[in-house]
């Protein structure tokens, strides 16, 4: 495991691969998760890419801090991370509020940013009434009180079926996640419109979304993908709010598709 103290908390981490020989791809997590529902993606992208997974702050094996609830926090965290690995133009691909803090990397440090993949997300995501009731039910009885609901946005009712381990693995992992991180994650997508953000993105932009997600449905993505200067736009079919999970052969194609087209496997100068 590799561990980073920055901005002064700890960062859990992992790199594969080197980025002088191969293209920078970081993947950010989503809201309740941590680094490991990448893996089915990572695993079929690995020697074609350098490739950095981490957990934000408040998730997985990350530090809290002082529970500073915003999304400059978690921007200037992965800048952190990006600059101690030697400060290279990546690839962002960014799940939920991990397209939030991708979104906001590319205008806070657009030299960190080569093109964004926004995965589920959008520039605003809910409103404060929803996140205030959502920070006040974990506050009250903890994630496992509120779980079914959000797992029911998140996954297929195929996946959510009681024969399949994988979906009980995924229950862990969210009622696992730390309370007071999880709450303070909330509180930055619920302070966070990043819609003239979005406006102003100048790289290769992919927007994907599952054709079944309850959190930021098709046609909230869609509204994004208008937002942002020549974006692309792509729905995962049998796919819930993690299509990386459920899909994961059609994400790690449209990863190649993208990279591809805008010839992103060649040198940052060109």
């Amino acid at each position: 495991m590799q561990f980073e103290r920055l901005n002064g908390i700890t960062l859990h981490y992992q790199t594969i691969g080197d980025p002088a020989e191969k293209p920078l791809l970081v993947f950010v997590n989503s809201l309740g998760t941590d680094f490991r529902i990448w893996r089915d993606v990572v695993v079929r992208l690995v020697g074609r890419y350098a490739i950095v997974t981490y957990d934000k702050r408040g998730h997985g094996l990350s530090g809290i801090g002082d529970g500073e609830g915003s999304m400059d926090a978690h921007v200037r965290d992965l800048a952190a991370l990006l600059d101690h690995l030697g400060g290279r133009p990546a690839i962002i691909c960014g799940l939920s509020v991990g397209g939030m803090i991708a979104m906001g990397l590319s205008a806070a440090r657009p030299d960190l940013v080569r093109a964004l993949i926004l995965s589920d997300t959008a520039p605003r995501i809910g409103v404060a009434e929803h996140w205030n009731g959502r920070i006040s039910a974990i506050g009250a009885n903890g994630i496992a009180s509120i779980a079914d609901s959000i797992l029911e946005r998140w996954f297929t009712p195929g996946f959510r079926s009681p024969s399949n381990p994988a979906f009980d693995g995924y229950r862990n992992m969210l009622i696992r996640q730390p309370a007071a991180g999880y709450i303070a994650a909330c509180a930055a997508i619920r302070d966070t419109d990043l819609t003239d953000t979005a406006r102003g993105i100048g790289v290769p932009t992919l927007c994907v979304v599952g054709d079944q997600d309850g959190s930021t449905p098709p046609e909230l993505v869609a509204e994004m993908a208008r937002l942002i200067p020549d974006a692309r736009y792509e729905v995962v079919p049998d796919a819930g709010h993690l299509p990386g999970i459920e899909q994961p052969d059609r994400v790690a194609a449209i990863v190649d598709a993208f990279v591809d087209a805008f010839n992103l496997r060649g040198p940052v100068d060109g």
